[in-house]
């Protein structure tokens, strides 16, 4: 399988090694905004002894044939992007978010589901081996009925200030994983939400309309309750776990030794190892089940795990939530669905 790459930034770099180390692929054509740097991965993956190119544009890159695409490019392009692929009835996988607001990801929601085309949106937690144990423990009933979700995700350092315009902000940005996720093992849709934001931080955040830190209280259509934080400055190491608390039992994802949680009691060693510094070491081992899974949804021989119209069920939870801290009230994500 010949495959498409557009976007040559840290994520799709990385993509392009777990992508030609995945069985059936052959080749990679490479392309960005920046072609220089298409060029630069290129002669680096062939220097490898992987067999690669660079297109100088995203019409190069289809008229010399590719079998799927995989879209790592900045996110205010991912929706052109993808409608794009979809056009030329090319399979494809894009990185989260599908677009920056509402608006643009119906559309492609709508392109999406009038054609026949797969188009996989990447929410890599949901291969995440502790999500993964999490979902099936809550399917089989073994913690009884769940009372309280808390999912945290700290990234131990800022992104850029550059970064900041084109985000969506840090609700749509960050905290849309555990928005996603929350959903995909639980099962329930969320009714509404209640959220706060701070800005403790560097003042570019604040100058581009944006919090580096955030809470969220969510309820679920069965009641469930569910607490969700999110900041740019945990000093002690890249923070992602969830804890999954049920009448019988609870579970603890992300829990591990490389989890940035020093202790505060008295000859506790626990964690002993080097703590995550980025999502990309955190999450190394969902990024390449993810990718592995999208050449099988790309050959037709598995269905599609995470779909457009799910990704835009996130997003309306993530722009109430952006509402509610702006406006400091709760909402409901059928006021930001309508």
């Amino acid at each position: 399988m010949r495959l498409g790459l557009i976007g040559t930034g840290r994520i799709g770099t990385m993509h392009a090694r777990t992508l030609l180390n995945v069985d059936g692929v052959t080749e990679l054509r490479i392309t960005d905004a920046l072609p220089e740097r298409a060029s630069r991965l290129a002669e680096d993956l062939r220097a490898e002894g992987w067999a690669a190119d660079a297109a100088d544009t995203e019409d190069d890159l289809y008229s010399g044939g590719v079998d799927a695409v995989v879209i790592t490019a900045a996110t205010h392009a991912h929706a052109a992007l993808i409608h794009g692929a979809l056009d030329r009835e090319v399979p494809v996988f894009c990185e989260k978010p599908v677009a920056l607001d509402v608006p643009g990801t119906r559309g492609v929601v709508e392109h999406d589901e009038a054609v026949r085309t797969p188009l996989q949106i990447g929410f890599q937690r949901r291969y995440d081996a502790g999500y993964r144990a999490a979902r099936d423990a809550i399917r089989s009933g073994r913690l009884g009925w769940l009372h309280t979700l808390r999912a945290v995700t700290g990234d131990q350092g800022p992104p850029p200030a550059e970064y900041i315009a084109t985000s969506g902000g840090l609700f749509r940005d960050c905290s849309i994983h555990d928005f996603d996720v929350l959903r995909w093992i639980t099962g329930r849709e969320v009714v509404s939400v209640c959220a706060r934001g701070a800005n403790r931080g560097a003042a570019f955040f604040a100058e581009g309309d944006d919090v580096d830190t955030g809470a969220a209280l969510l309820e679920f259509d069965d009641g469930l309750l569910a607490t969700v934080t999110a900041t740019r400055y945990n000093g002690a190491g890249h923070d992602v776990r969830l804890e999954v608390c049920g009448s019988q039992d609870a579970m603890f994802v992300g829990n591990d030794d490389r989890a940035p949680l020093p202790s505060a009691e008295e000859g506790v060693t626990w964690p002993s190892a080097e703590p995550y510094r980025t999502f990309l070491e955190r999450f190394r081992s969902a990024y390449v089940a993810e990718l592995t899974e999208f050449v099988e949804v790309a050959a037709g021989r598995s269905p599609n795990p995470c779909t457009a119209a799910e990704a835009l069920e996130a997003l309306y939870v993530a722009e109430a939530c952006d509402l509610s801290r702006r406006t400091g009230r709760p909402v409901t994500i059928e006021e930001v669905r309508a």
